[in-house]
């Protein structure tokens, strides 16, 4: 019995690492050019860009998310400190959403775990769901409603990310974009944030990796198919969008640590909207609901999972059959992970070059004050919730 359990956990141990090594370098191409982003637009800025949820608003709220941190708690964190700041509720969240569910790591680690075709779906999807949700924020969220969140958000209360969100090292004054990425302080501050983003995010990777390689080691392929009504097409087309995002909830995992479950269940049978809407809903997992009852008091918490909830499901079924309709589909769902051989291939090219960037930008932190920061980041944030704005004044 022993012997089994032990190899049951080998196995799965193995599907975890060989997605871990599939996808490390993209981790690192991502949180990279995240901290380049975070290190040149000032939270100011990114509140005066988002005065109202106009369209094009949201287009800018969009492209910046898309650019910034994939943590869910980091983005979460982000869009109250923009709304504080003076910008716009709705455009605020439309940056949330762009920030887990439209960023560039996202993107290639879906291609190299389960195709192109879904990050397609993540790149036509995303903007679809964005605007149905700015839609609908707008019918909801009434002027009273609004107030009542800024009060609720002006509390302060803490999260899990604040640290982050709060630190705002980035190199403003009136240099070009530009020259404040490649001037010495901005190679500080990339450096800085390359750091903070991988502090926030490894433990829910780790999770979603254990996760999901447990879950593919151990769950029988049948039990899949009878969670997903996989003998049944049009019923296993109409329960995927509506069960994808349930998962999520229960699955507690950041937007990126969310791919490798996807494969698992794009494998047990769930239909392609199906997996389209279990991506996007890295913001209803349990600990984010609680972060909006917290930031925005429980009326609005309430409201903002039943609209996030409504648009995950619509988009899924929009998805699928626009992607029916023109054959984008894939037949196949042998995703290739599990295969458990580390080679010689490109992967591993990538993987080494991007540990070098990885090493270059750690050595950077630590020589410029970057551990101490962190402690200050991770301590609790009595008392010094107003302490550490004023680190880094900019001339």
């Amino acid at each position: 019995m022993a012997h089994h359990l032990a190899l049951a956990v080998l196995r799965a141990l193995g599907d975890a690492l060989s997605m871990g090594w599939d996808i490390l370098w993209a981790l690192i191409l991502g949180f990279f050019l995240s901290g380049v982003v975070q290190a040149v637009v000032t939270k100011g800025e990114m509140s005066r860009l988002l005065p109202d949820s106009r369209p094009r608003t949201v287009v800018t709220a969009s492209l910046l998310g898309a650019a910034s941190s994939s943590c869910s708690y980091a983005a979460v964190a982000l869009a109250r400190s923009i709304f504080r700041k003076g910008g716009d509720f709705n455009a605020a969240m439309a940056f949330q959403f762009a920030s887990t569910n439209l960023v560039i790591e996202l993107g290639i680690i879906l291609a190299v775990l389960i195709g192109w075709q879904f990050t397609l779906a993540e790149f036509i999807g995303g903007p679809v769901m964005i605007a149905l949700m700015v839609f609908l924020l707008r019918q909801v969220m009434t002027a009273r409603r609004i107030e009542m969140a800024r009060a609720e958000a002006e509390h302060g209360r803490q999260g899990r990310m604040e640290g982050h969100a709060a630190m705002d090292m980035s190199v403003g004054g009136d240099l070009s974009i530009l020259a404040r990425a490649v001037s010495p302080k901005g190679f500080t501050a990339i450096s800085h944030f390359y750091v903070m983003d991988w502090a926030s995010v490894w433990v829910d990777i780790a999770a979603g990796l254990l996760i999901a390689g447990a879950l593919a080691a151990w769950v029988p392929h049948h039990a899949w198919q009878s969670l997903f009504l996989v003998h049944d097409p049009i019923a296993s087309k109409l329960i995927g969008p509506l069960a994808g995002p349930l998962v999520a909830v229960i699955s507690f995992v950041c937007s990126v640590g969310n791919v490798p479950l996807a494969a698992v269940l794009w494998n047990g049978g769930i239909s392609f909207g199906g997996v389209v809407a279990f991506l996007f809903a890295d913001l209803l997992i349990l600990p984010i609901l609680d972060i909006y009852r917290k930031y925005y008091g429980l009326k609005v918490a309430a409201l903002l999972a039943a609209v996030f909830y409504a648009v995950m499901v619509a988009t899924g079924y929009i998805v699928e059959l626009g992607f029916g309709a023109a054959g984008l589909i894939p037949v196949g769902r042998h995703t290739r992970f599990g295969a458990g051989h580390i080679g010689w291939n490109y992967t591993t090219i990538l993987d080494i070059l991007f540990l070098l960037l990885s090493c270059i930008l750690t050595l950077r932190f630590l020589r410029t004050g970057g551990p101490g920061m962190l402690r200050m980041m991770s301590a609790p944030a009595e008392g010094q919730n107003h302490g550490h704005h004023h680190h880094h004044h900019h001339g």
